[in-house]
């Protein structure tokens, strides 16, 4: 990241500009106010991730056709950037990314290992994929930086269907409650697998994160297994893969840190920038910030 720009795989986007111009979430949403923290995101994409590689087709489209295996940051920074962009980059830039995701999608498709004809643009798949990442940004933060009233959380899940149309997943859920549905609708389709040990000791030791912050990357990939619901957990063989009564509170720790963190060449103060707001706006208790 350099400046305004932040960029993955030879791709930049420019957060500052054009000046007052909208992302497909509003300034003042609680998506903005989640987004902006590293240690949460981290942790809700990983727990995604766990949940998506449960389901046999998306498993089969996630691990066949994309370099988690070969090259994890690369597909990371890439995976980031697409969430930074989605919420903070201008509506127009949004777009097009998102077009482009959707360009490469028709062309994925595949047979699972028992035999089952998949494609990457099946709906009730992005549906799957859209709703397991909504859950894992909104329930990491929830867990590990501050907890949410239901409005809050309701609000959340409502601000990422529009962007979720975008990417094709029509149904995907707009509330909390929409969510319970939909993960006892998927309940029986979800299972073990080897890949998801596989995903899990390349995300332990790939270098993900910042070097100063990669010794404590191990505790954030126990956070998100942490996430997942101890029923399922227990199904995937993950229920001694969690924190620990002791780990819990330091992750708690690290995530209510990085909330207060201000990084001026960051997304999320780059986009408060682009629409007249001081680079800390998210940062400050909601009050002070919906009164600058």
């Amino acid at each position: 990241m350099a400046g305004a720009l932040m960029s993955a795989d030879g791709i930049a986007v420019d957060f500052t500009a054009p000046a007052g111009a909208p992302a497909l979430v509003a300034a003042d949403s609680v998506s903005w106010r989640l987004f902006k923290n590293p240690v949460s995101l981290f942790i809700g994409g990983v727990a995604a991730v766990l949940l998506e590689l449960a389901e046999p087709k998306v498993r089969a489209g996630v691990w066949d056709h994309t370099s988690f295996k070969t090259d994890p940051v690369t597909r990371l920074r890439r995976t980031g950037l697409a969430a930074m962009v989605t919420v903070y980059a201008p509506r127009e830039v949004a777009e097009a990314m998102i077009a482009g995701v959707n360009r490469r999608h028709a062309k994925v498709t595949g047979v699972t290992e028992d035999g089952s004809a998949y494609a990457a643009d099946d709906p009730d798949l992005l549906d799957w994929v859209q709703a397991t990442a909504s859950w894992g940004f909104i329930t990491a933060y929830d867990r590990f930086v501050e907890p949410l009233p239901p409005s809050a959380r309701d609000r959340a899940w409502a601000e990422a269907a529009p962007a979720a149309r975008l990417y094709g997943a029509l149904n995907a859920p707009a509330s909390q409650a929409a969510w319970e549905a939909t993960l006892a609708a998927m309940d029986a389709r979800l299972g073990p697998s080897p890949v998801i040990f596989e995903f899990l000791d390349i995300i332990r030791k790939a270098p993900a994160l910042p070097a100063a912050a990669r010794l404590s990357q191990p505790l954030l990939v126990k956070a998100a297994v942490d996430l997942v619901p101890a029923p399922l957990r227990a199904r995937l063989g993950l229920e001694a893969a969690g924190l620990s009564r002791l780990e819990r509170p330091l992750v708690k720790a690290m995530g209510r840190a990085a909330d207060r963190l201000v990084l001026e060449s960051a997304p999320p103060a780059q986009a408060s920038v682009r629409m007249g707001l001081p680079a800390d706006w998210l940062y400050r208790p909601p009050t002070r910030a919906s009164a600058a």
